[in-house]
């Protein structure tokens, strides 16, 4: 069936191309979220294994959200440049790839290889910036639900794979815990290949929720490669962007580089075995893709400044308290309920934020950037939070750090000024 047909069944029956488009862009993420969380339950059979360290092992893993976050920005003049199933497909090829490779790995040298520069560079080809490109360009209606749809795809990910890698690692070994992940890839990236298109014009279409006739598709000239870079010199002048940056550089330290590498290790240290320790990561996500998609609901109705402040605050308590649990059912059920409505829900408040201020036009620029700042915490948490550990034999500092780091962000956001995006030069041919 042509793109064209296959769209025109579709709204006999009353549904969109962007839904088809969303449903593909969330497994794409959720199989990049899968595999970004995966090393973090492979810690402690590394370690026994190779005889590695937390320390070490962190080091690799921070590196990968170094790279997926620097990326970002570049991912979206990529996908100007060659198109969104090419950019998802050789995205899913180096994930699954890293996955894969790693049952070969035997030095850190080629853990650095397979698990920071592949999976690294192959999940900040597609990040979340691809989520925002894909809910700016393919709806007008309804685009901060979407956009919070599409990042819960994160804890779908741990929900998914997480406790059935935790059972593999304790009956087979951490190398078949890797498979699923790989097959996963593959099986996106053929459904990529099938349906993914760049545009509504493509399929003779416009963005769900716009009316009238969709306009003759005009192919602009693909943006340079210095896009971004003018992107962030524009968006580096105002206080808004450093806020949000701010904001999103505590998000990653207190999520992505602390608990999501390091829970599994945090409860070995209070006697909980790797399965019901990735059972909890996995409740969190079944809270986070709740509170991530009605985050999105919210952020279309409420003022995202307070729904941050309030996100960042519950977070912070929230681990605050994790040493204090006694890491028993009821502690650990209270923690992954808090902190797990939580999680990602400050994802759609503050692409919802970046695009008031600086333009539909250039929000998938200036969003890499701000993401980039979240994977640069997230880096910092995935190392320090290993190396306090090594050093001090425990994670309560880090933990602390992190909690402390929440409550300034609660204070920052209620800063951002909203509504600068007139101030701001437009950048030729730079749409997302």
């Amino acid at each position: 069936m042509s793109d064209f047909a296959l769209a025109g069944w579709l709204a006999r029956r009353r549904i969109h191309y962007a839904w088809v488009m969303a449903a593909v862009t969330f497994l794409t993420m959720l199989m990049t979220a899968a595999a970004l969380g995966l090393p973090g339950a492979l810690l402690p059979a590394l370690g026994k294994e190779f005889g590695w360290d937390v320390a070490q092992v962190s080091s690799p893993l921070a590196l990968r959200f170094v790279l997926y976050g620097l990326l970002g920005p570049f991912s979206a003049i990529l996908i100007e440049r060659i198109g969104l199933r090419r950019v998802i497909v050789l995205a899913l090829t180096l994930v699954g790839g890293s996955m894969l490779l790693a049952t070969r790995v035997t030095t850190l040298g080629g853990l650095f290889l397979v698990w920071g520069l592949m999976l690294g560079g192959g999940s900040g080809l597609t990040a979340l910036v691809l989520g925002a490109v894909v809910a700016n360009r393919w709806f007008t209606a309804h685009r901060g639900l979407v956009i919070g749809m599409l990042t819960a795809s994160s804890a779908t990910g741990q929900l998914v794979f997480l406790p059935i890698a935790a059972w593999l690692i304790e009956h087979h070994g951490w190398r078949m815990a890797v498979l699923p992940v790989a097959i996963g890839c593959a099986a996106v990236g053929a459904l990529a290949l099938l349906l993914v298109r760049d545009r509504p014009a493509d399929v003779g279409l416009l963005p769900f929720g716009e009316s009238g006739a969709p306009a003759a598709l005009v192919r602009a000239a693909p943006p340079p490669f210095t896009a971004p870079l003018t992107a962030l010199r524009d968006a580096a002048a105002t206080r808004t962007f450093w806020l949000l940056a701010g904001s999103f550089f505590i998000c990653g330290l207190s999520t992505n580089g602390l608990v999501q590498t390091h829970f599994i290790s945090l409860c070995g240290d209070y006697g909980l075995g790797p399965v019901p320790a990735a059972s909890v990561l996995a409740l969190m996500g079944a809270f986070d893709f709740v509170g991530t998609i009605a985050s999105g609901w919210l952020s279309d109705r409420w003022d995202s400044r307070k729904l941050l402040c309030w996100y960042y605050a519950l977070r912070g308590l929230s681990l605050f308290w994790l040493p204090h649990s006694g890491f028993g059912f009821e502690g650990l059920w209270l923690f992954a309920m808090f902190y797990g409505l939580d999680w990602i829900a400050t994802v759609p408040p503050t692409v919802k934020l970046a695009a008031n201020a600086f333009g539909r036009d250039k929000v998938g620029l200036v969003f890499g950037w701000i993401f980039a700042a979240h994977q640069l915490g997230a880096a910092v948490a995935a190392y320090g939070a290993g190396f306090v550990r090594s050093v001090v034999f425990s994670y309560t500092p880090a933990l602390y750090v992190a909690g402390a780091a929440c409550l300034i962000a609660a204070v920052g956001v209620l800063a951002i000024r909203q509504g600068l995006a007139a101030r701001f030069r437009p950048l030729a041919a730079t749409a997302p």
